[in-house]
């Protein structure tokens, strides 16, 4: 619960941080582009204030209705001034144009004095919290009224234009917020839903484990009552069945293990010991079972001890586990164990003649629950759970598992286990 929250801490703190630079970028853009804007509409000022200094067909034209002077044309004041409003305000458009503003605009011609001559021919925008830049005319126009005459330009709020230019950066890096976002979020619920599902699996697992303890007592209890009245041929058998009961309850142990192991509620308690009697003990107990049923194997150790810092019960079905699969995948199964001390390293090695292992299935079969198959079928019975045990114990010991093997021609699984040495695990 901890990490959850923990977790959920560390994404709404990073998407809240991720929005906030984004909205400084967005800032720092916008101020930019102010900047910008604010270089163009003085370049602009200057471009009407330099084609306005002097008379020419414009200025004429705009003078005439300034001075109310209609003798030099044959029509009235009114046309005037319409033809003053719609060549004025080409004018400016053109220069906004040209220096690269396209956005509406009005524009009012005035004295400073705020008597109105001129002003946009028709509104484009609103005339709440405008935008206005005051440009002060110079030259024919101004001498002819004898007062100071100024062109204010007038635009809408520029955030918005701004951002429209923006799009190409804003609008992508909003989907990508959302996409994050949306992406943890799916990841956070399918981890947490997998968690769900693999706690329940595991208690499911855990229940049938326990239940299936009682009818493996029931069996154990049936052989030694059954014991004291065996003949000597029965007696032998009575062994077997006696060994795989111990077996059956290790494997059950050895699920209820890996719950725990992977729930982290146990630990490994690593103790020194010589593993070569464990393991003579073992090799001898799957030799009398292997005779009966017509398995060939043979098993070699190096003189001397196994010292190693280990958990006995479950390296033990480690090994029990690798020479099972040896048995189970080969039709004709020649199974041999070797086990030596090598470059500081303890080294079991189980070799068969079985069917070996796909290349596309060696990198995969320690994962829990995958098992190869034998082109579409699953012919040999199994849950997928011994290798990925196997490999979980021996990490536990610092060791490593390897394997060897080619279509049809037989596998070699190998067990490295540091030994111990003068007191220190080597």
């Amino acid at each position: 619960m901890k990490k959850r929250n923990l977790y959920i801490v560390v994404f709404v703190v990073s998407i809240f941080g991720l929005a906030v630079v984004q909205y400084q970028y967005l800032r720092i853009g916008l101020n930019l582009a102010k900047v910008q804007f604010d270089r163009k509409i003085e370049q602009t000022g200057e471009d009407i204030r330099r084609d306005l200094i002097s008379r020419n067909q414009l200025t004429f034209l705009i003078g005439r209705f300034l001075e109310k002077d209609e003798e030099f044309f044959t029509v009235g004041l009114d046309s005037i001034e319409r033809a003053s409003h719609e060549f004025l305000n080409a004018f400016i458009a053109e220069r906004l144009t040209q220096n690269g503003v396209d956005i509406d605009f009005d524009y009012d011609l005035h004295t400073r004095d705020t008597i109105y001559y001129l002003n946009s021919p028709s509104t484009h925008i609103t005339r709440k919290n405008l935008v206005v830049y005051p440009i002060e005319l110079a030259g024919y126009l101004p001498e002819l009224i004898s007062k100071r005459l100024v062109l204010e330009l007038k635009f809408e709020p520029l955030n918005g234009y701004f951002l429209s230019k923006l799009n190409g950066l804003t609008l992508p890096s909003l989907l990508f917020i959302l996409g994050i976002v949306a992406t943890i979020i799916w990841v956070l619920k399918t981890y947490y839903w997998q968690r769900n599902v693999i706690a329940t699996t595991n208690d499911f697992i855990n229940n049938l484990t326990h239940e299936l303890k009682t009818p493996v007592f029931s069996i154990s209890l049936a052989t030694k009552i059954l014991d004291q009245q065996a003949s000597a041929e029965q007696k032998s058998l009575i062994v077997i069945i006696r060994q795989q009961v111990v077996r059956l309850t290790e494997h059950i142990d050895k699920v209820l293990e890996i719950g725990s192991m992977e729930g982290k509620k146990r630990m490994f308690k690593l103790i020194k010991v010589d593993f070569k009697p464990y393991l003579q003990k073992l090799c001898e107990e799957f030799s009398l079972l292997t005779s009966m049923e017509e398995i060939v194997f043979t098993y070699v150790f190096e003189k001397g001890t196994f010292d190693i810092m280990a958990e006995v019960f479950h390296l033990e079905n480690a090994v029990n586990n690798l020479l099972d699969n040896a048995k189970k995948y080969s039709e004709n199964p020649v199974i041999h164990l070797e086990a030596v001390t090598k470059n500081k390293q303890l080294e079991i090695r189980v070799r068969d003649n079985g069917r070996g292992i796909d290349k596309k299935d060696r990198h995969r079969i320690f994962q829990k629950y995958y098992r190869a198959t034998n082109g579409d079928l699953h012919d040999v019975k199994g849950y997928g759970l011994g290798l990925s045990y196997v490999k979980k114990v021996v990490e536990n010991l610092k060791g490593t598992v390897t394997i060897e093997s080619e279509k049809n021609k037989g596998t070699l699984v190998m067990i490295s286990i540091p030994l111990y040495t003068g007191g220190k695990k080597t």
